[in-house]
């Protein structure tokens, strides 16, 4: 009977699709789902609708951020590099203004790589820091997509590189230059005081790495001769970071990505902790609200202490790139990492953070400008269905979530940075409007997923499957927000069940992290003081890789291969 169901949805689903228009068409499918059962000359239809819940998208910092490159982005001028104008236009693709449309992906927060004057395509180091980057146009440019971001109720984040400016900016310069007039004689900071800005020595030490050209000086370029490192301890520095920050705080940005905070002072943890902590009452004492995530690239031990500098958020390494704990749960193929340990490390994590911060909030993402794209960690007949998992392996997890521009397509790249930035891959043809070329030296990267306007069409694309997850996470903040609980007895190597409670209400995430189809007898379990199919508590959010959906008969809940569902 499931077989002859399964092919009667597929029928309709086709007949919906030759009838409809394709907006009508997605709408629907978001909305309804049918098993129809055929009998001699009769076709009876029993429906099980999935209900369709509100949106709610809460003003906070629980947010789903995007992360984008806009010199890879969308080309609004032809120059082949992505611009202000260019984003602008595309906004509605991430998210339209409107919580009564299905039609945009759902984000709700951008995180802007670097867009100061700089000297390199990836612009990390900073020239001026008043100034957009000629290449992404003007700065009228930029007040005009932050016009457009406030009316659909979108913050913007901006990457602040404080740990290090361009060789070229007017404090680097006013240095060297007073350096190589100076001789044999002593510093007089009076006469100079941006060589103090700076880490200068007249040796040559494993942090003073650096030579300064034509002079006996060297300083500390810890990432690039050409990226001098900024001594954060002085208080005219600090008092230079604090008008940056008022200045892009007052034009409506609403916190900013802090880069390479492991790095302020390299292997002193301490010393950055107390960086982060300045930086945090600083900017919130401009902007009460400001929210602040930073990079601190090392073990979750590490980089949780880093919550007693009291910032908001701190991205969860653990959980990102290739070798990390949602990469290798879903390939399968480790005795030691698999739905059982996923599920107990997601749960470990609040009591792990609120031990240095009870009001963190956690910034999980998967990949990022630095990584290789997801799309490449799987392989084999099962690539697809794990890139999609993966992914909201990552998306449903609690915190504000990040994702890296073209996930949401499978774009790949790997290797050197420049293949990891690629152009956003809007239509298959690199000639078409918008279409940016890319970094320089950047290598032939074969798309194997399809662009947008192709996976548009496809119902089951890796893009209609995030849309569908942001969508899910939309309609239940407890997703984000929620204390995560791992119920263990539920769960095994690839099935784990979480329970999330916010504001006293609980929601179950379930996920098949499997090729096979999986069942779960749910009698025992307990929502919000209701069993199982008890009080509508039923499947509130169905979220498949392909035509086959979760279906909870009684309390028995099926499965199918990489799916997960929201009960409550």
């Amino acid at each position: 009977m499931k077989r002859i169901r399964m092919v009667v949805i597929l029928f309709l689903c086709l007949f919906l699709v030759t009838a409809c228009s394709k907006k009508e068409t997605l709408v629907e499918e978001e909305k309804v789902e049918t098993e129809v059962e055929a009998e001699v000359e009769t076709i009876v239809v029993e429906s099980t609708e999935e209900e369709q819940l509100p949106i709610q998208m809460i003003d906070d910092k629980y947010r789903n951020f995007y992360e984008i490159f806009v010199y890879s982005f969308y080309d609004s001028n032809g120059d082949g590099v992505g611009d202000f104008d260019g984003l602008t236009e595309k906004l509605d693709y991430l998210n339209d203004g409107s919580d009564q449309t299905l039609d945009d992906l759902g984000f709700n927060g951008i995180w802007l790589m670097p867009i100061m004057t700089s000297t390199t395509y990836h612009k990390y180091d900073v020239v001026d820091y008043y100034e957009i980057d000629p290449e992404y146009g003007t700065m009228d440019d930029f007040k005009e997509f932050m016009a457009a971001c406030k009316e659909r109720d979108i913050d913007v984040i901006l990457d602040m590189v404080i740990n290090h400016t361009s060789s070229k900016h007017p404090w680097f310069l006013e240095a060297s230059t007073y350096l190589k007039n100076l001789g044999d004689g002593e510093v007089d900071l009076e006469e100079c005081p941006y060589v103090d800005y700076y880490f200068f020595s007249r040796e040559k030490t494993s942090q003073t790495n650096c030579q300064l050209p034509g002079t006996d000086w060297y300083y500390e370029g810890r990432f690039w001769s050409e990226m001098p490192d900024l001594n954060l301890e002085n208080e005219d520095v600090r008092n230079e970071l604090t008008e940056i920050a008022k200045y892009w705080l007052d034009l409506g940005v609403a916190g900013f990505r802090l880069d390479a905070a492991k790095e302020f002072y390299s292997g002193n943890d301490s010393a950055n902790i107390e960086v982060l902590g300045w930086y945090r009452e600083m900017v919130t004492g401009i902007k009460e609200d400001a929210y602040l995530v930073a990079e601190v690239w090392t073990d979750v031990n590490t980089y949780g202490k880093y919550y007693q500098s009291g910032i908001d958020s701190l991205f969860n390494f653990a959980f990102a790139n290739s070798d990390g704990l949602i990469a290798n749960t879903v390939k399968g193929n480790s005795k030691t990492i698999n739905a059982l340990v996923y599920g107990s490390s997601v749960a470990a994590l609040d009591e792990k953070f609120k031990e240095y911060n009870p009001n963190y909030v956690d910034a999980p993402f998967y990949t990022n400008h630095d990584m290789a794209r997801s799309a490449g960690y799987y392989s084999g007949e099962d690539r697809v269905s794990q890139t999609k998992i993966a992914g909201a392996l990552n998306l449903f997890m609690s915190g504000a979530t990040f994702v890296y521009y073209g996930e949401e397509l499978g774009m790949k790249g790997s290797g050197k940075d420049e293949n990891k930035r690629a152009p956003m891959q809007w239509s298959v043809d690199k000639n078409a409007e918008g279409m940016c070329k890319g970094p320089d030296y950047i290598d032939p990267i074969k798309m194997i997923n399809g662009s947008l306007e192709e996976q548009m069409e496809d119902p089951y694309s890796i893009y209609q499957y995030y849309k569908k997850a942001l969508q899910i996470k939309n309609q239940n903040p407890e997703i984000a927000r929620g204390i995560t609980t791992f119920v263990e007895e539920l769960s095994n190597e690839r099935v784990c069940v979480l329970k999330k409670v916010y504001m006293e209400k609980e929601i179950l995430l379930i996920y098949n992290i499997s090729s096979e189809e999986s069942t779960l007898d749910l009698s025992e379990i307990t929502i919000n003081g209701s069993m199982v199919g008890e009080n509508n508590v039923t499947i509130k959010g169905n979220l498949n890789v392909g035509e086959a959906v979760s279906v909870l008969e009684n309390t028995n809940l099926v499965m199918p291969e990489y799916g997960t569902v929201i009960i409550w």
